[in-house]
């Protein structure tokens, strides 16, 4: 099994080197192979800059092999051509946006599938903002003001992005809305990264998180609300 890695938005800049170091880094070193999806920037024709900006980030950063996949709609997310270079990738990562778009694009879609497979073959499956809301059991989806089910890498959660912009004034109709669902504030320029797995007393399986970047990550559990900073582990 491999990796996730949920980040806060404002990708491909800043202190979010921190983590997408990281993600290299077990990935297999900077010629491993890194796929960009811009699916959530297609809807206002954002995805080829989005796309891009994501390539040029990465080489930035040292990798050597990184290309963008143009998933941009329900036809192009059950390419077959396209799902191949996803299942062969280290690194998929999933730009910021559209959470709707990109959920509902991706949902049972043959590329998906690929990033699954490739995903429990070792790869890190990454995403900003709306990338990171979607791998969620829910997700917010702030145009419509509905809240959504997610992929569902991360069970009984639900991302808050932008959280020291905009993302924190979310949390109080989400604690209501969402009751016994953990919320994840997670900063701009900031990541959580699933690393280690330990095994609990009902035998089930928990993972350890870590964060990078320049903020924190913040969980609300009903009335619970605690932070963590730059190297900080936390449990979901």
């Amino acid at each position: 099994m491999g990796y996730l890695l949920l980040e806060g938005g404002a990708e491909f800049g800043g202190r979010m080197s921190e983590p997408d170091l990281r993600a290299i880094e077990l990935a297999g070193g900077v010629d491993a192979p890194i796929a960009i999806l811009p699916t959530a920037a297609a809807p206002d024709h954002n995805h080829k800059r989005a796309g891009n900006n994501g390539v040029r980030w990465f080489q930035s950063l040292g990798a050597q092999n990184v290309f963008a996949v143009d998933v941009i709609d329900a036809k192009s997310a059950n390419d077959s051509s396209l799902a191949s270079q996803i299942r062969n990738s280290k690194i998929i990562y999933l730009v910021g946006g559209f959470p709707r778009h990109l959920g509902e694009t991706l949902k049972d879609s043959t590329c998906w599938d690929a990033a699954l497979e490739a995903h429990r073959n070792g790869a890190v499956l990454a995403g900003s903002s709306a990338g990171a809301m979607v791998m969620c059991e829910h997700y917010f989806d702030p145009y419509e003001k509905r809240i959504m089910r997610g992929l569902n890498l991360v069970s009984n959660a639900c991302v808050l992005p932008h959280h020291n912009n905009f993302g924190k004034a979310w949390a109080g109709q989400l604690t209501k809305a969402l009751p016994g669902v953990t919320l994840i504030g997670i900063d701009e320029y900031t990541g959580m990264l699933q690393t280690d797995s330990v095994t609990n007393s009902r035998t089930e399986t928990d993972y350890v998180w870590r964060v990078y970047g320049g903020g924190e990550v913040t969980l609300y559990r009903g009335e619970s609300i605690v932070s963590y900073g730059r190297g900080g582990r936390l449990s979901l």
